[in-house]
């Protein structure tokens, strides 16, 4: 099994100390010099890690001042009532989401057994990418069945948010059925979108939300950038 890099081990400490909270945003990291003795690699190895943990959004230098931490990692809930906007609240930031793309087809197989739906039922197709105070912290798919929200894509439009969009369709609420988790590593597309490095860890989850009556109106994949977001369970927000 190939060995982790220093350079990456370093990055991964690091990280971590920013997500336990020994480092707060806008604090400064110990100097290269200092960090190259903690971990008694020479200060090369250091300044990698640090370029690697920058080019991830997680922290910035200032000429002459030093490198201090950007962005904390995001606790995000997943409960029977996932919502982007609110969990992103809710740790203090400005949740966003920008649309990639908004298309109508024919679903797949696995579209159409989550949804209930025979396979080849037209399906909406919604492709974007979710932000935290500017910060990419996650791309999704969510799948909606065509046939019973012709307007959707519409509403989308209108607002990004799958939440209102629903009930601008008549759904008034909508929890979650079920969620898989699933460690990954960034490809180039990913990667390229989330603002990190090719190879990086990210976390998939998959998830199927249903209506009141428990018919499957969402299909949903999203991955997230893995140095950016804390998965919780059990913390259901309304």
């Amino acid at each position: 099994m190939p060995r982790t890099p220093l350079w990456k081990s370093i990055a991964i400490a690091l990280t971590a100390d920013i997500a336990e909270s020994r480092y707060a945003t806008g604090d400064q990291l110990p100097t290269e010099a200092q960090l190259a003795a903690k971990f008694g690699v020479n200060r090369h190895t250091v300044r990698r890690a640090l370029a690697d943990m920058a080019d991830q959004g997680l922290v910035h230098a200032r000429r002459g001042a030093g490198v201090f931490v950007a962005a904390t990692p995001t606790d995000y809930a997943i409960g029977r009532r996932v919502r982007y906007h609110q969990n992103i609240a809710a740790g203090g930031q400005a949740p966003s989401k920008s649309i990639l793309s908004l298309t109508t087809r024919a679903s797949d197989a696995r579209e159409a057994q989550a949804l209930e739906l025979p396979t080849g039922s037209p399906v909406h197709v919604y492709d974007g990418l979710s932000l935290a105070d500017g910060l990419p912290i996650a791309l999704f798919q969510s799948v909606f069945p065509a046939d019973r929200l012709p307007d959707l894509p519409d509403a989308l439009q209108e607002t990004s948010s799958v939440t209102r969009a629903l009930q601008t369709c008549g759904i008034q609420d909508y929890t979650r059925v079920s969620t898989r988790i699933t460690a990954k590593q960034a490809n180039a597309t990913q990667a390229l979108h989330l603002r990190i490095t090719e190879g990086a860890p990210i976390l998939r989850t998959i998830g199927i939300n249903a209506d009141a009556a428990g018919q499957p109106v969402e299909f949903g994949r999203t991955w997230f950038a893995g140095d950016r977001v804390t998965l919780t369970l059990g913390d259901d927000r309304d």
